[in-house]
């Protein structure tokens, strides 16, 4: 069977009922999508399929034959996921960074789908766990690219101690 990854056409081994994951990762060796928990709640290991994020630790690599599957290689070449990249960057989002991989295929789903989602929209698509709890730059992140919501006011923040550190350092 084939796949079709970040634009690529891989030719598979596994089994039709090996979890995409673990294709993925130990006969692709595209390391960038992580296991977690194995049962589909922490969400690290989501990836992009036709678009729409999913968990390919519970996903069988038959179930993905013939769809256009994304992974965080791969991301930076959706204009949307490039955009939610910098947004990580610039909000400084990842700590530990482990988890970071499915959090930015749930906002590039989210965005892709919803490019101007609410609190509540955002809230109940973004439900990948972090160890780090870096939940509220997540949700400053998604808001800035969202076009607003509680990120301004997390801006003028940052902004106010960026102009107070530079006072402070001449």
């Amino acid at each position: 069977m084939e796949l079709q990854i970040n634009g690529a056409t891989y030719p598979v081994e596994s089994d039709g009922d090996t979890p995409l994951l673990w294709v993925i990762r130990d006969e692709l060796g595209l390391t960038g999508t992580k296991y977690g928990c194995g049962i589909a709640q922490c969400g690290a290991c989501s990836v992009l399929v036709d678009g729409e994020a999913m968990r390919s630790c519970v996903t069988p690599v038959e179930a993905v034959v013939g769809r256009r599957i994304t992974t965080i290689e791969g991301i930076e070449d959706d204009p949307v996921g490039r955009r939610v990249v910098a947004a990580w960057l610039a909000h400084q989002v990842p700590q530990c960074g482990y988890c970071q991989s499915g959090q930015v295929m749930a906002a590039t789903s989210l965005l892709k789908q919803m490019p101007h989602p609410d609190d509540a929209q955002i809230a109940a698509s973004m439900t990948n766990l972090c160890r780090c709890g870096t939940y509220n730059a997540i949700s400053a992140a998604v808001h800035d690219l969202a076009g607003g919501g509680p990120s301004a006011a997390a801006e003028k923040v940052r902004a106010a101690a960026a102009a107070r550190n530079a006072g402070a350092q001449s």
